[in-house]
C-alpha cells in the first residue's frame, strides 16, 4: 500500500516502527505538502471573504498555483520511499561473479541516484510554495495568519529536511560531477527557502501581534 493510502494513525505508527522506510524524505515531503495546503487553504479564505476583495485575483492566481505543489509534494512521499527502496534491493542482489558484481554496482549507483534526485525536488516544490506564500503578503485574510506561519515552517521543515537527505546520498554518487550540481542547486535553494520563509514568519508575527 502507498504511503498516502494510509490512515494518518497507520502512517505514523509505520514511522515510528523499526522499519528503515518511510524516513526522514518522506516525512519533509510531508511537511512540505502540508505548508502547500495551508497556503492553498489561507488563499481560498481570502477569497471568500468580501472584506477582501480586492486581493480576490491575486489570491485566486495564488490558489491556482498552489494546488499542483500539494499534489506534487503529496506524490513525493511515496517517490522517496520508493528510491530508498531501490537501494536497498540493489544491496541484496547477489555478487559471486564479475557479471553478478557489475550489475550489482550500477543498481546501487542507479538507486542512489534517484534517493538523491527525489529529495531535491521535495525541495525545488517547497520553495516554489514558499514563493507562493510569499504573494499573499501583499494582502490575506488576516484571521488565517497563523496558518500562513505555520505553511512557512513547514515548508522551511521540508526544504531543510530534503537537503539532509540530499547530502546523505551525494557523498555515494560515484559521479562527482553531477554529485556537485546537486550540492550548488541544493545550496541554493536552502538559501532562498530560509530568506523567505523567515521573512513570511516576521510578517505574519507583526499582524497577529498588530
Amino acid at each position: 500500500m502507498k504511503l498516502t493510502e494510509m490512515t494518518v494513525s497507520a502512517y505514523l505508527d509505520t514511522m515510528a516502527s523499526d522499519a528503515p522506510a518511510p524516513g526522514g524524505g518522506s516525512a519533509s515531503a510531508l511537511c512540505g505538502a502540508q505548508g502547500a495546503g495551508l497556503v492553498t487553504m489561507v488563499a481560498g479564505l481570502t477569497i471568500g471573504s468580501k472584506k477582501y476583495e480586492d486581493s480576490r485575483a491575486r489570491c485566486q492566481e495564488a490558489l491556482d498555483r498552489g494546488l499542483p505543489y500539494v499534489a506534487a509534494l503529496t506524490a513525493q512521499i511515496d517517490r522517496d520511499t520508493e528510491a530508498f527502496n531501490l537501494v536497498s534491493a540493489a544491496f541484496k542482489m547477489p555478487k559471486n561473479t564479475d557479471e553478478e558484481r557489475s550489475a550489482r554496482s550500477q543498481a546501487i549507483q542507479a538507486g542512489t541516484l534517484a534517493s538523491t534526485e527525489a529529495p531535491l525536488e521535495t525541495m525545488r516544490l517547497s520553495l516554489a510554495s514558499l514563493q507562493n506564500a510569499r504573494t499573499l503578503l501583499e494582502g490575506f485574510n488576516a484571521s488565517a495568519a497563523s496558518d500562513l506561519g505555520v505553511a512557512a515552517l513547514d515548508l522551511l521543515a521540508a526544504v531543510k529536511g530534503a537537503w539532509l537527505n540530499v547530502l546523505i546520498n551525494i557523498g555515494s554518487l560515484k559521479d562527482r560531477e553531477k554529485a556537485e550540481s546537486f550540492r550548488r542547486e541544493g545550496e541554493a535553494v536552502l538559501r532562498e527557502a530560509e530568506a523567505l520563509a523567515n521573512g513570511i514568519y516576521a510578517e505574519v508575527e507583526k499582524i497577529i501581534q498588530a
